[in-house]
């Protein structure tokens, strides 16, 4: 009789999430982080106008980092949902994060031109 010796368990191998030499998934998600450093930095920013421009600031604070802390909870899923698209060929727009993003600059664009004119 032979003896097999004993197999440790195999682990998968993790291969690529994607087939992309240009890593698109991972551009995209350092604009998407650059975009939520950005917003964050204009919150602190808004921070400093207080003095000269009353507690209305706060609710130019208060924008920018919802806005920044969506996207980077939304990040992961995003980035899986590329990937994903990309090895089904076939990569749907995120049209409601680019949307929300949108609308979040404009508010926060009237808001800062109302506390520094019109404030």
């Amino acid at each position: 009789m032979s003896r097999s010796s004993p197999q440790p368990p195999s682990t998968p191998v993790l291969g690529p999430a994607h087939d992309d030499p240009g890593l698109q998934p991972e551009r995209t998600a350092l604009a998407w982080g650059r975009t939520v450093l950005a917003l964050i930095t204009a919150a602190a920013v808004c921070l400093r106008w207080i003095s000269h421009h009353g507690p209305f600031v706060l609710t130019l604070f208060a924008v920018a980092v919802i806005t920044g802390t969506a996207m980077y909870l939304t990040q992961r899923a995003r980035y899986a949902r590329s990937s994903a698209g990309i090895t089904a060929e076939r990569v749907a727009p995120e049209v409601l994060g680019i949307l929300g993003l949108a609308a979040a600059t404009v508010v926060l664009s009237f808001l800062g031109i109302y506390v520094v004119v019109l404030a």
